[in-house]
């Protein structure tokens, strides 16, 4: 704490105002030699035109950094356009593909319908088909019975008729026989 009010004492012990003894303008006094050198390179700043230079300076410097602005602005406006072309591009793509997806799950419905009709055409076909073979294998059943009851029935008459027939009953049966083939031929 000592040393920090040791510090203070000395600084203003030390200030320009307790440099400065006797009349103000004298150059012995600091005070008016430091007012002189400051005016004096004011003086010359001015005489060179330095605060035109630096307000030209600073002017071409406003004038950048206006432009710096009005190219980020029309990039911030490019950028935003951008963003909103993509943005717009990114929602068609999704309602595209929504739409893609739609048609799709469509097509598959259709193509499942489609199946089911075919594979029902197909049933119906494979059961006509053996509805067609049973009747004609029944059919073919029929007529083998047939046939055969035809060879039995021709085999018992055939025994039937030579047990009971002669000669002479053969003759005539023989001849009425060709008397019919010779009616129904001429």
């Amino acid at each position: 704490m000592n040393k920090y009010i040791t510090a203070a004492l000395l600084s203003v012990a030390a200030s320009p105002a307790f440099a400065a003894t006797g009349p103000f303008i004298s150059l012995k006094n600091t005070d008016f030699v430091v007012l002189v050198a400051f005016l004096i390179f004011v003086g010359i700043l001015i005489h060179y035109k330095v605060p035109s230079k630096i307000g030209e300076m600073l002017d071409g410097r406003s004038v950048a950094i206006k432009e710096d602005l009005n190219e980020a602005k029309a990039l911030r406006e490019e950028a935003q356009s951008l963003l909103a072309s993509y943005e717009r591009k990114q929602k068609d793509v999704a309602e595209q593909a929504s739409r893609i997806v739609a048609s799709a799950k469509e097509e598959a419905a259709n193509a499942a319908v489609a199946a089911k009709a075919d594979i029902a055409a197909s049933i119906t076909r494979r059961l006509a088909a053996a509805v067609e073979q049973i009747a004609s294998a029944e059919a073919s059943a029929v007529k083998a019975v047939k046939d055969q009851a035809v060879v039995v029935a021709i085999g018992a008459a055939r025994d039937v008729i030579a047990a009971q027939m002669d000669a002479k009953s053969s003759n005539a049966l023989i001849a009425e026989a060709i008397d019919a083939v010779e009616a129904k031929l001429h």
